[in-house]
């Protein structure tokens, strides 16, 4: 199939995809301001109806390894493009994003997104944005299910770096929960910015849980090595040329856990 062929069809499967949230969001309006549950539900149903346009649309097919977790955890996942989010979402009995603050002025992604529990965090303001994180979490914002986060902070491709946040040392340190890696792909297949999108096979990967109580420094190092390496994997797996990189052990702030 021709390049332009394929743009083509990745320019239509992104307009579908946007009509069919504004769609979804005006029917299932009322269902969200009723029950929280009911935003849930919307997003879950939108996920999963995006994933199934992409399979025939654009010939973008999905992949597991691992196991997604059902018990109270915290997800630490690669950022590669906006699908990461909505897989990641339908896999996981009750997923709760933390997202940047801008994001709730987002017609109808905002206020649904929001609703379903996913804690708002304004990233200019550093430390007063992780107290703030930390004291949502634990408020009624945060209710029990995995808790994911972005330890980036934002979308990267893959093969590019960038260091890894101190908020997710914090909540670590916090909640005293063991975090699962969740490293991918699907960056090579729908990339950060512009519209095309290529077929294949993306992956995700859920890797081997981090205890909880270990020290800040050899918790995000942990992280970084395992989400970093594994993501690397994928995307020379799926034809990507990645460079062979060393994570270093990242400057945390305050005393081991």
């Amino acid at each position: 199939m021709s390049y332009a062929i394929q743009w083509l069809r990745s320019l239509l499967f992104s307009i579908v995809m946007y009509i069919l949230m504004a769609v979804m969001g005006i029917v299932f309006l009322p269902y969200a301001l009723i029950h929280p549950r009911g935003a849930a539900n919307t997003c879950l149903w939108y996920s999963r109806a995006v994933i199934w346009l992409a399979g025939w649309m654009i010939g973008l097919k999905f992949e597991v390894r691992g196991t997604p977790p059902t018990y109270g955890c915290m997800i630490a996942a690669k950022h590669q493009s906006f699908m990461d989010v909505m897989y990641i979402y339908q896999l996981l009995p009750r997923p709760r994003f933390i997202m940047k603050r801008l994001l709730l002025y987002a017609p109808i992604l905002g206020f649904f997104a929001y609703r379903a529990g996913c804690i708002p965090v304004d990233r200019g303001k550093k430390g007063a944005a992780i107290r703030d994180m930390l004291a949502r979490v634990k408020s009624g914002d945060g209710a029990p299910g995995q808790l994911c986060i972005y330890p980036q902070g934002t979308r990267v491709g893959p093969g590019a770096v960038m260091p890894y946040k101190k908020g997710t040392a914090a909540l670590y340190a916090d909640l005293k929960q063991p975090v699962v890696p969740v490293a991918t792909n699907v960056g090579v297949f729908w990339p950060k910015r512009g519209v095309y999108r290529k077929p294949g096979t993306a992956v995700f990967q859920f890797l081997d849980p981090i205890p909880a109580g270990i020290g800040l420094r050899p918790f995000l190092h942990q992280l970084e090595v395992a989400v970093e390496g594994a993501s690397d994997a994928l995307a020379r797996e799926a034809g990507f040329t990645v460079p062979l990189r060393t994570a270093t052990p990242p400057e945390v702030e305050g005393p081991p856990v």
